[in-house]
């Protein structure tokens, strides 16, 4: 980032690899969300689901859940500024050498 010395574009690589294992790290916590509370709810046998749900989501191991899945999220969106932020150097790098030739001319 701001003491790197590699080419944007090395930079912008290794920052959207990083970003898309993020985001799919974050993506496969947000779908399982249901799957991990069917799970549950099955577990808890033969009681009406509504019930079970209700239970469920009101311990303590169902909110960690929750929040690991936006712990997760918020680390990918994180990953993702860090892309933009470099796509914006290399368009202010571009538009600060296009500067540079048009004074030259002068």
């Amino acid at each position: 980032m701001p003491n790197d010395n590699r080419p944007l574009s090395d930079q912008y690589y290794e920052a959207a690899t990083e970003w898309v294992d993020l985001e799919a790290a974050a993506s496969l916590l947000e779908s399982t969300k249901s799957a991990v509370l069917s799970q549950k709810v099955l577990a808890m046998g033969d009681i009406p689901i509504n019930r079970a749900e209700a239970q469920i989501k009101a311990t303590p191991d169902w909110m960690e859940h929750l929040e690991k899945i936006a712990e997760a999220r918020k680390v990918a969106n994180h990953a993702w500024v860090k892309v933009e932020y470099i796509k914006m150097q290399a368009m202010e790098q571009h538009s600060h050498q296009a500067t540079e030739r048009v004074a030259a001319r002068i």
